[in-house]
C-alpha cells in the first residue's frame, strides 16, 4: 500500500510555524513509512475569471494559492491513498496512522465540523457560516442540523483513496478547479468572496455521491474552536487562526508540550 501526505506551503513569508507543523508531518510521515511531499512554489496559478474577491486577495501574488493543494490529485497514480495536510496542523507524537481510518469502500473522508466538542461561541459561527456558504447549493444532498446548521468537512485535512479518480473523470487539477460548475466559488461571488477551496470540495464530494466517511474530531481539532479541556485528547492539532495568537504561533511549541494549559491561551477567537 502506497501512501502520501501532500502540504503546501507557497508564497514569500510564510508564517514560520508552519516549519514547526509541517516537521512533525515529517516526522510522523518516518515513522508510518508515509512519503512527505511537499509544495513550495506554486502550479495551478488559479486566477478568478471574473473576480469578486477583493483586488488585494489576487494581485497579492497574482494568483489564489488557497486553491495549490489540489494538485495532489496528480499523484492519483503513483499512491494508493493520500492525505492532504494544511501547513497549520500540528500532529502529535501520539497520532496513529490516520490511513488505517480508511476502508475498502471510503473514497474521502474527513472531520465534520459539527462533529466537534466545540465551544459555545464557535457553534454560533459555524452555524452562520454554513448557511452562508451551502444554503444555495440546493443540488447537493446535505444534512442539516438545528444547532450546527449544514454539515461540511474541514477540508484542512483530507484523506482520500484513488478510487477518487473516477470522480474527476481524466480531469488534471486544473480542469477540475476550472470546471463551469466551479466558477462561481473561484470568482468569489456573493457569500463566497472570501471561500477557499473547503466550500468547492464540500460542494463536490456531496454532489458526486462518493463515498464518504466520517472521522472522528481528534484527526482535526480546530484549536479554539473545540473546547480547550478536550485537546489532551487530540491527535492533529489544527491552528486554523493563528495569527490571533499573541505571539501569531510561536506559541505552538510550548502549546503541544503542555496542552492542559491551553486554557492560559487567549485570543484565538
Amino acid at each position: 500500500m502506497k501512501r502520501m501526505i501532500y502540504q503546501v506551503k507557497v508564497g514569500p513569508n510564510p508564517p514560520a510555524f508552519y516549519d514547526i507543523c509541517m516537521d512533525s508531518v515529517a516526522a510522523y510521515c518516518k515513522k508510518y513509512n508515509i512519503v512527505h511531499i511537499i509544495q513550495t512554489e506554486p502550479i495551478l496559478k488559479i486566477r478568478p475569471l471574473k473576480s469578486h474577491r477583493s483586488e488585494q486577495a489576487v494581485e497579492r501574488l497574482g494568483y489564489l494559492p488557497i486553491f495549490e493543494k489540489e494538485n495532489a490529485f496528480d499523484y492519483l497514480d503513483k499512491y494508493d491513498q493520500i492525505a492532504i495536510v494544511d501547513s497549520d496542523i500540528f500532529i502529535r507524537e501520539n497520532a496513529p496512522n490516520i490511513f488505517e481510518q480508511l476502508n475498502d469502500d471510503t473514497v474521502f473522508a474527513g472531520v465534520l465540523e459539527k462533529d466537534m466538542p466545540l465551544t459555545t461561541e464557535y457553534i454560533k459561527k459555524i452555524r452562520a457560516y454554513s448557511i452562508g456558504q451551502y444554503g444555495a447549493l440546493t443540488d447537493a444532498n446535505w444534512i442539516i442540523s438545528p444547532t450546527t446548521g449544514i454539515e461540511f468537512y474541514n477540508m484542512g485535512l483530507m484523506v482520500f483513496s484513488n478510487k477518487i479518480k473516477d470522480y474527476l473523470k481524466g480531469e488534471t487539477p486544473l480542469e477540475f478547479i476550472r470546471r463551469k460548475e466551479f466558477e462561481r466559488f473561484v470568482n468569489g461571488e456573493g457569500n463566497w468572496k472570501w471561500s477557499t477551496d473547503q466550500t468547492l470540495l464540500n460542494y463536490w464530494v456531496r454532489k458526486s455521491g462518493m463515498k464518504l466517511k466520517n472521522l472522528d474530531w481528534k484527526w482535526n481539532a480546530l484549536f479554539k474552536g473545540v473546547k480547550d479541556e478536550v485537546l489532551p485528547e487530540s491527535y492533529f492539532l489544527h491552528f486554523f487562526l493563528s495569527g490571533n495568537l499573541p505571539q501569531k504561533g510561536k506559541e505552538i511549541p510550548s502549546i503541544v508540550q503542555n496542552l492542559d494549559n491551553a486554557t492560559k491561551i487567549k485570543g484565538h477567537h
